[in-house]
């Protein structure tokens, strides 16, 4: 991650380095629009294609690509499956783009990036080939059930040193942000604590898609907590993992729990997908000796009414423009679930940034997650 701003911080300092708005206000500049540096200069759209339909991320993607046209040229969309490809070819994310073969969209001329957006379990291997072939990725996720294939794509890209952005949404979100900087900068004292849920009531179909994954619902949400418990206190010392089935109707493990273990912190990763209104109670509490962050729940998309995205925060002691007890932290809306992120991955390929995720935390979450869908034997 970034190092901290030294100068010192105040709420509204805080708030807006932390903000949805930040990324592409650093990439913009204050009162100009998307596209276009602080000094006038038009940036450099980068030439992007996307491999697959099927993950459940692949629409909302690409139509994220489209919108951000002052950073991305899209230049087609790749799907083998005839049958998926004719499922989508009229949804509004794709319509009127061009329908290639991986082999026309891998040597597009110009083409920088791949978003690849494949059946989970296909995920690595073409992000594999979109690296060999020079390319910077967008992975969504996970990153495979075995490491090796995973641990093979990190080591090619390190070694082109081209960008592996994974999926993780929350990474942007300003909420989670302002935890991380938080916890980063000391706000809440020695970490004892943290308490991570993502659940939902599922389909009956989508908890049979689960099944395929011995891993079940802990492989598939229970990862992106884990790269936010990564992403804060490093590579736990052990991770046990708990894996259990609601219902027999269905063979999948769909109520997980996986306990990570740090010399002075506990966590717990919780994941079901059969609760009422789970969504609603997806969340991130942080609990330190100075203070405790408590994000409930994670985002707010899909709330409605329309709800802000806000935090609980307290305080042992005030800290700049933050009162001692409990208060309140309201965020401005996001423009959209990942714009943040794709804008990140733009401004990395231009050589703006360095990666903030770079491909060892890849490899380290991956690592994480694997240890916490294998259960010991009792």
């Amino acid at each position: 991650m970034q190092a901290p701003d030294p100068r010192p911080m105040d709420r509204r300092r805080f708030l807006t380095a932390t903000a949805a708005g930040g990324v592409v206000a650093a990439a913009a500049g204050p009162g100009l629009a998307p596209g276009v540096l602080a000094a006038g200069q038009p940036m450099q759209r980068i030439k992007i294609g996307q491999i697959g339909t099927l993950h459940h991320h692949a629409s909302a993607k690409m139509a994220t690509l489209r919108r951000l046209h002052g950073h991305y040229e899209v230049v087609g969309i790749v799907e083998p499956d005839p049958a998926a490809r004719k499922r989508h070819e009229n949804d509004s994310a794709y319509r009127g783009l061009k329908w290639m073969t991986e082999e026309e969209l891998l040597h597009t001329k110009g083409l920088q990036a791949v978003a690849v957006e494949t059946e989970v379990v296909d995920l690595a291997s073409a992000g594999l080939r979109c690296v060999e072939a020079g390319m910077h990725l967008h992975l969504d996720k996970p990153g495979g059930e075995t490491i090796e294939p995973f641990k093979k794509l990190l080591d090619e890209a390190g070694r082109r040193n081209l960008a592996v952005q994974l999926g993780y949404m929350y990474r942007n979100n300003p909420a989670v942000q302002f935890c991380q900087r938080a916890v980063r900068e000391g706000w809440l004292g020695q970490v004892f604590e943290i308490h991570a849920v993502m659940s939902r009531e599922q389909t009956p179909a989508y908890r049979k898609w689960l099944g395929q994954f011995r891993g079940g619902g802990m492989y598939i949400f229970g990862s992106h907590l884990i790269d936010l418990v990564v992403s804060m206190l490093g590579k736990p010392d052990r991770v046990t993992s708990y894996q259990r089935q609601i219902e027999p109707d269905v063979k999948v493990y769909d109520n997980g729990l996986a306990v990570l273990e740090y010399p002075r912190t506990t966590v717990t990763i919780r994941t079901a997908s059969l609760e009422v209104e789970g969504y609603k109670r997806r969340q991130l509490v942080v609990c330190g000796d100075r203070g405790t962050i408590d994000i409930r729940p994670l985002e707010t998309f899909d709330l409605r009414p329309p709800q802000p995205l806000k935090l609980q925060l307290a305080l042992a002691a005030p800290r700049d423009s933050f009162k001692k007890g409990y208060q309140e932290v309201t965020f401005p809306p996001m423009p959209g679930r990942y714009d943040d992120q794709l804008i990140e991955l733009a401004r990395i390929v231009r050589g703006e940034i360095a990666n903030p995720y770079p491909l060892a935390h890849e490899l380290m979450v991956q690592e994480v997650l694997l240890s916490a869908i294998t259960t010991s034997a009792r």
